[in-house]
């Protein structure tokens, strides 16, 4: 909705960091009547962050706060704990619980941003969505939405924004998406703004584990309780204290007590949380050759029936992989051309056409090209 001139009624949501600030100011100078309001999602929050860790403190509400008030917005916050616990921490860990690997970003994203606010905001007669991510909304002719990559690439984030239909792209706005500016030219920008945060430490890891120990939160919330750890031809080579603190790829952590017989590194092949039980092995054995996703999610018209060609991305940081894929019974079934590793499932898989993106969809099984135990 960056894309036409008309005066509309902006909800900015305003994170306490400097990339929300810079986004509210540009909506704000481009004449859109800008209100921001800050989502409170912890039902205890701290009161000041742990270095870059989390973003959910009481600091990050009072920074919201004074951004708001340098650039001249009215500023409200909004409690949404109850919310983001139920659809985003609730489900983090029934996913880790069935042996899956979640986004809860994308979660949050789908969930809480463009979902529990959105509605809300609609509802008191806002007519956008603001946020500080790096990514693009275009309007075609017709009317119709299109989510596109970031102009800088190096700082797209259309992956975790892969969940948003075409109704929820009609009411997004994000004003940072369609520059190139650097990160260190936004934060010089948020200064001659003076904007107080410009120099914060940007969040990093999962916002609700602020101390970054998701293996301990896990374990906080779904116990403890000894497993084996076993090759591919079941053998035990170590012990854990909860399959649920692996995930597949994984090489660090696995403390083995017995070494491969080749002696290269071994990484999770496999998550069984009915018996308790990480299955290890070498990395070769991690090729994914095909997928298949539940839940597809079309950002804008759905693709055409049958097979097409697009490339996919995996995860938030990770790189393009040449696809084919089509929806069949709801499903999207997916073929790579050349084997890719490091794919669990629960993660998001997310199509692009060129820059567009064409939708997500969360994997449920892999075919891989060696079959592990």
């Amino acid at each position: 909705m960056t894309d036409t001139p008309r005066r509309l009624r902006v909800l900015a949501a305003m994170s306490g960091g400097v990339d929300s600030a810079v986004a509210a100011a540009r909506a704000a100078d481009a004449g859109h009547d800008v209100t921001g309001v800050h989502l409170a999602l912890s039902a205890n929050p701290t009161s000041f962050r742990t270095g870059a860790r989390g973003c959910c403190t009481l600091e990050d509400s009072r920074d919201a706060r004074r951004a708001a008030d340098v650039i001249g917005i009215p500023f409200y916050v909004w409690d949404l704990a109850e919310r983001f616990r139920q659809d985003v921490v609730e489900d983090f860990v029934a996913e880790y619980r069935a042996g899956r690997t979640p986004n809860p970003c994308l979660r949050c994203n789908e969930k809480i941003k463009f979902a529990a606010l959105l509605d809300r905001a609609l509802a008191l007669g806002f007519d956008a969505v603001c946020t500080g991510h790096y990514a693009t909304v275009v309007r075609r002719p017709d009317g119709s939405r299109e989510l596109h990559r970031a102009a800088d690439l190096a700082k797209d984030q259309s992956y975790v924004l892969g969940v948003l239909d075409d109704r929820q792209l009609a009411h997004a706005m994000f004003p940072l998406g369609d520059t190139r500016s650097t990160k260190e030219e936004i934060r010089a920008e948020a200064e001659r703004r003076g904007l107080a945060v410009a120099r914060k430490p940007d969040s990093h890891d999962i916002c609700f584990i602020a101390d970054g120990d998701t293996r301990g939160f896990l374990a906080s919330h779904l116990g403890s309780a000894e497993g084996d750890v076993v090759d591919e031809d079941g053998r035990k080579v170590g012990t854990h204290q909860g399959a649920h603190g692996f995930t597949i790829g994984q090489r660090k952590g696995l403390r083995l007590g017995r070494p491969a017989p080749d002696g290269k590194p071994r990484y999770v092949l496999d998550i069984s949380p009915v018996n308790n039980t990480v299955t290890v092995g070498p990395a070769e054995a991690l090729d994914v050759v095909g997928l298949t996703a539940i839940r597809p999610r079309w950002c804008g018209a759905a693709p055409p029936a049958g097979p097409g060609r697009y490339t996919a991305q995996l995860r938030a940081h990770g790189g393009e992989a040449p696809v084919t894929a089509e929806e069949a019974d709801g499903e999207l079934r997916v073929r790579f051309d050349q084997p890719v590793r490091g794919v669990a499932p629960g993660q998001a898989i997310v199509l692009y056409d060129g820059t567009r993106v064409v939708g997500s969809a969360t994997i449920a099984t892999t075919e891989r090209s060696r079959a592990a135990a």
